[in-house]
């Protein structure tokens, strides 16, 4: 029996969705692909992470009987959605290095016996000649590729091993194939249908746009404070730090630590055993904060992440795409801090320049400079990040620090011949940092000793803060009256373009600092519309079953089905199977137990009124 011999109705397919899944409407896009993949087509669907993609393969594998093989890049990932669908009663299972031998073996009988409806396996173990004639031999109904743009060369994080899965094809040429990504340009996209043989694809293409994610650029002139104000304003909200080395992972998550904040580091240095215990405790909640490398990669399985911090400038609009896109899954608002300084801009230029593979090296740097122009940017961010992905836009966001904080412009042109002078009169042999040393009139030991307190420049800009003459500094160096020369500690120099402006005989404008950015100086905003009582009494619930049952509390309900039930207040099993992601399984399970604790509350609060009354 063909794919399209059995296809369903759309009705019989919104049943699973509730039954199963708790959802009662499918997102945008969900249902046509998932049609057009029943009909026996490959499909190719973009989604932003959180945008659903999972659901386009996990629904019409639970639906009909049969096997599905998902090929995904991570461990901890593959884990993650086998034990999320198992909590739902799904025969989901994975086969990957982690297993023992009994449980591999376990796996493979259940493969035998047709008693598993989702398998979750590697590329690298998909590509092994055993497996391969054991896919022949199950002929499964379709196989899905998750992170689908590792497969193309002009994606942001191409392996080799991605490189190869067209090779399913040609052993499995009947079965269609699905992939799926939440980041892939035109060029990578024809890329990918051109690698794994995709056959006439049915492409979904969702919008690039998470309106629930506020997007900040800062200046970054003490970053570790900043990081360390800013995590401890979020009160032990769940967030990401990624950093350009593993030293800084190590450095700041040990600051985090010494103020109180449970925090670790993450990178690919440290032993597998750690690796997987750091993950487990922020999946499960017991741990705030990750300080990670880009190792702590794609398919973060953790819903309520409200914020990713970028110490260090992404290598490109990709990367950063995808890993701001860790936070807010759940719908809920989030913010993506972005601290940034055009001296990592020019050191990883330098990098870039030295790449080995020439043509490699050509594509990594077009895609950092597009980065480097969105950190820069003086118009609504969400429109330069949109823009890159071919979403064109003129309506600015209302969500990220330009639209929220519009940079005023003010004439410049006094504090700008302030700063240019002061680094003609250093020589211009010495950085930002000692150049804002010397016009704040600092008596520090290196503006001593090089004599710089006896300059005329000397104590010019006391009546500014450190702030102020860095984003002074920094917009100079953006609009090229000053570069910094990484061959010489980022020691900034005049360029030609400087002359007419120490002479005065140009104008000149510049945004005038934002010192204090009202989107994050606070605890990231969230919705109103909710008691947020029971909300801490279910979340705690939640906690204690994940806790027994050793599963993240994602898997028990996510936080937007503990918001709805904060308010609806749903009482019996009928009302709890309206609220989103509580399906006939969870029901079972877990209904009873958060059913009590919304009648005790509500109990609670009538007799409290009652006393008050």
């Amino acid at each position: 029996m063909t794919l399209s011999e059995a296809q369903p109705t759309t009705s019989s397919l919104q049943q699973t969705l509730a039954k199963v899944f708790g959802y009662t409407e499918f997102r945008a896009g969900q249902e046509a692909v998932i049609e057009h993949l029943l009909e026996g087509r490959d499909t190719l669907v973009l989604m932003p992470t959180g945008g659903g993609k999972s659901l386009c393969y996990q629904l019409p594998a639970v639906h009909q009987p049969g096997l599905t093989v998902v090929i995904s890049p991570l461990l901890s990932l593959m884990q993650d959605q086998v034990e999320a669908l198992q909590a739902m009663g799904v025969a989901a299972e994975a086969l990957h290095s982690g297993l023992t031998s009994e449980q591999s073996l376990n796996v493979l009988r259940r493969l035998q016996n047709s008693e598993v409806s989702l398998l979750y396996v590697s590329p690298e173990r998909a590509l092994q000649h055993a497996f391969i004639e054991r896919l022949q031999s199950y002929q499964p109904r379709f196989i899905a590729i998750d992170e689908a743009h590792c497969i193309s060369q002009w994606g942001h994080d191409f392996r080799p091993e991605y490189g190869q899965l067209g090779q399913l094809r040609q052993v499995l040429p009947n079965v269609p194939f699905m992939a799926l990504t939440a980041t892939a340009d035109a060029a990578t996209q024809q890329d990918i249908i051109e690698r794994l043989g995709l056959r006439q694809p049915y492409c979904h293409r969702s919008s690039f746009d998470r309106p629930n994610i506020r997007y900040v650029v800062q200046d970054k002139y003490k970053p570790f404070k900043q990081v360390k104000d800013y995590v401890r304003k979020q009160k032990g909200a769940a967030g990401i730090i990624y950093c350009g080395s593993r030293k800084k992972t190590e450095d700041i998550a040990e600051s985090l630590q010494d103020a109180g904040v449970r925090a670790a580091p993450y990178h690919a240095g440290l032993a597998s055993e750690l690796k997987e215990t750091t993950l487990r405790q922020f999946l499960r909640d017991d741990l705030d904060v990750v300080v990670a490398t880009v190792a702590f990669g794609m398919g973060i399985n953790k819903p309520n992440i409200r914020y990713v911090i970028h110490f260090d400038i992404p290598r490109s609009i990709e990367s950063y795409y995808q890993e701001t896109g860790r936070a807010g899954r759940d719908g809920l608002p989030a913010e993506a801090l972005l601290l940034y300084d055009p001296s990592d801009a020019q050191w990883i230029r330098r990098i870039l320049d030295e790449h080995d593979n020439e043509h490699r090296g050509i594509v990594e740097r077009q895609k950092f400079s597009a980065m480097q122009a969105m950190a820069e940017a003086q118009t609504c961010r969400r429109l330069v990040l949109l823009n890159y992905f071919n979403e064109f836009s003129e309506k600015e966001c209302g969500n990220c620090d330009l639209c929220l904080d519009p940079p005023t412009r003010f004439d410049a042109l006094e504090d700008a011949q302030k700063a240019l002078s002061c680094v003609y009169r250093v020589g211009q042999q010495f950085g930002i940092s000692h150049v804002v040393e010397v016009l704040r009139g600092s008596k520090n030991q290196k503006v001593l000793e090089h004599h710089h307190h006896e300059l005329t420049t000397y104590g010019l800009g006391r009546d500014q803060t450190h702030e102020y003459w860095y984003s002074i500094l920094r917009q100079l160096i953006h609009r090229g009256f000053l570069v910094q020369d990484i061959r010489r500690h980022a020691a900034l120099q005049l360029t030609e373009e400087a002359r007419p402006i120490l002479r005065g005989e140009n104008t000149l404008e510049l945004a005038k600092p934002r010192l204090n950015l009202t989107s994050s100086q606070s605890k990231i905003t969230d919705r109103g519309d909710y008691n947020k009582v029971l909300f801490r009494r279910l979340r705690k619930l939640r906690k204690d079953i994940a806790d027994k049952e050793s599963v993240p509390p994602f898997v028990v309900f996510n936080d937007n089905s503990l918001v709805e039930m904060c308010q609806k207040y749903p009482t019996s099993a009928p009302e709890m199977l309206m609220i989103s992601g509580v399906g006939q399984v969870k029901l079972e399970r877990y209904g009873e137990a958060f059913i009590d604790e919304i009648e005790a509350f509500l109990t609670l609060s009538s007799e409290k009124d009652v006393l008050d009354g």
